[in-house]
């Protein structure tokens, strides 16, 4: 997976965008090359497995089970609670997830992740947790039973003083187990309940984000995130087109498992870790030309005279999709194509205006 498990949770310099630097790295920066990194964050102790959990006597922690895929608003009132929890007992505060995810491996629901395991763990370090078990989900791991999992996991790896979890919290063999087998098992195991968040009467929830996300409704995706859903590429080397047009694009080449609808969308952009910077996204096959391949394609609303996107080649960009402006169309001519393009890169500018309907950042938490 590319994670280290260093034996004392580090300070690091954050590199954006992008996943943030492994643990092993971190002692060479400070003296070294800074640049493209921001500032001193906290990145959380990563474990490979609850086996890998050392032995800290008294020190146990408090512990939150979950996927986390998202990190979306649910998570966070839940990790608020955590961490609140932990610090009033003067414990670390611990999250418990799987890799690959259970549904990716049993076939249920969609697999695909709203953000990379790295991400994941780094949006975890924001909201305050201070160590992470990564345990590897398999379907040797899904037959083991409730009971192994309280009397093993939690009862002789990672022993917790106290377990925060949502009003839907399973686990075990097909989730036989639940708050009330706890309670049963391990009656003196604290378990704090933490109720759904809500938005429009409906619970926030990764599933929901998808079907948002694959829909278009990238504003509803950043409401139920608490923030705008982004994806990280890098610039490659296109067909000129944009530029021909007189809208020079970068063509971003990524590995995201989830993106929004095809479409045009106003979006922010932050170059090589920069600041967040107004763009417009295309997403699609370019139908009014060839229609074939899939395309994400940013033309960034700056000064003309700036650097040329041909600069850009081989650097990350981050994009933090805002609002969506139109679908994909297929038209008449290229100039056709040309008043569209202009339509679209002023509404683009209306939305992320500072006194625009979308003013937030970039899908970045600052």
């Amino acid at each position: 997976m590319g994670l280290k498990c260093p034996g004392s949770r580090p300070l690091i310099w954050l590199r954006l965008p992008g996943s943030p630097i492994h643990a092993s790295e971190a002692a060479d920066i400070p003296g070294g090359d800074r640049s493209g990194y921001v500032g001193w964050v906290m990145y959380p102790i990563v474990y490979l497995s609850a086996a890998a959990c050392p032995d800290r006597g008294d020190e146990r922690p408090v512990m939150a089970l979950g996927t986390f895929d998202g990190v979306h608003r649910g998570h966070q009132a839940l990790l608020g609670r955590l961490v609140a929890h932990a610090r009033a007992l003067g414990r670390p505060a611990l999250v418990f997830t799987f890799h690959p995810s259970p549904s990716a491996v049993l076939g249920r629901g969609d697999p695909r992740a709203i953000l990379p395991l790295e991400e994941r763990i780094r949006l975890l370090g924001e909201f305050g947790v201070d160590r992470v078990v990564v345990e590897r989900f398999s379907q040797a791991y899904a037959v083991r039973s409730a009971r192994w999992f309280a009397r093993e996991v939690l009862g002789r790896l990672v022993r917790p003083a106290a377990l925060v979890v949502g009003r839907d919290f399973r686990f075990g063999h097909q989730g036989a187990g639940g708050v009330e087998s706890l309670a049963e098992w391990m009656p003196d195991l604290e378990v704090e309940v933490v109720e759904a968040c809500l938005e429009q009467d409906l619970p926030v929830s990764s599933s929901r984000i998808r079907k948002a996300l694959a829909a278009g409704r990238v504003a509803e995706v950043a409401t139920l995130l608490g923030r705008p859903w982004a994806v990280t590429g890098t610039v490659s080397p296109g067909q000129g087109l944009g530029r021909r047009l007189g809208f020079p694009t970068a063509n971003l080449v990524h590995d995201a498992d989830l993106l929004p609808a095809d479409g045009v969308y106003a979006v922010r952009a932050r170059v090589d870790g920069g600041a967040p910077e107004p763009a417009v996204a295309s997403l699609g096959t370019r139908p009014t030309f060839d229609g074939e391949g899939f395309v994400l394609e940013v033309h960034l609303l700056r000064d003309p005279e700036g650097p040329s996107e041909d600069a850009l080649y081989g650097t990350p960009v981050e994009i933090g999709f805002v609002d969506r402006i139109r679908d994909q169309e297929r038209f008449r001519d290229a100039s056709a194509l040309v008043r569209a393009i202009r339509k679209d890169t002023e509404q683009a500018r209306r939305i992320l205006a500072p006194e625009g309907p979308c003013a937030a950042g970039t899908g970045r938490r600052t």
